[in-house]
């Protein structure tokens, strides 16, 4: 992936959820504790050798997503080293699985009242890891084993469920092939959940 087009939407789509996070999930959020660190990277388990964090992430728009996710406690789960060393795609790969879970969670309760399945989450998480961690890859030329193995789920929730994360999933799917516009424009005109909730209580009673 070299095209400048598609560096400046992938840079559009880092940015949008870096905005998106600070407008519509951040003051939403509730109090969360630690989960605790995940799997050790490729670097750091059986397959050493994959760029590092500390040689691409720094100077990267993707140290945005890496951000967010660390707003994120009870879904964030980097590698236990947590170093300049660690593979820099699982670094990128674990982000994404819990920005979508954060962003999943959060809506669900704003609009529901009530907690979502963990299945749910489970589903977001694997989409997200595996959808935004092969377009860094493949913007890196950075593939690496943990990424092979990722597969995103078939049934994933749609924008009339979750607006947010549906849209996060959907934009991601392959983003240099997209219109580049965003997939539920309206959320545009919202200035938090309370409207995202009441826009989607008006969808459903057609009023």
């Amino acid at each position: 992936m070299s095209s400048i087009t598609d560096t400046l939407t992938i840079h559009q789509l880092l940015g949008r959820i870096a905005y998106f996070h600070a407008l519509f999930i951040e003051p939403a959020l509730q109090p969360s504790t630690l989960r605790g660190p995940g799997s050790e990277c490729c670097n750091h388990a059986a397959n050493p050798g994959q760029y590092s964090v500390g040689e691409v992430l720094p100077d990267s728009a993707w140290s945005a997503l890496t951000e967010v996710a660390s707003t994120l406690p009870t879904y964030h789960r980097p590698c236990p080293k947590a170093d300049g060393v660690c593979c820099a795609t699982c670094r990128v790969a674990s982000a994404a699985a819990a920005v979508a879970a954060g962003w999943a969670q959060t809506e669900y309760r704003s609009y529901r009242q009530t907690k979502p399945a963990v299945s749910l989450l489970h589903v977001c998480e694997r989409a997200a890891a595996a959808r935004l961690g092969r377009v860094f890859a493949d913007q890196y030329a950075a593939s690496c084993p943990t990424l092979d193995r990722l597969t995103a789920p078939e049934v994933l929730p749609g924008t009339e469920e979750l607006p947010l994360t549906g849209e996060l999933l959907a934009l991601w799917a392959d983003p240099t092939t997209t219109t580049r516009q965003p997939v539920a424009s309206w959320l545009n005109h919202c200035t938090g959940l309370d409207d995202v909730r009441r826009v989607l209580e008006m969808r459903r009673t057609g009023s």
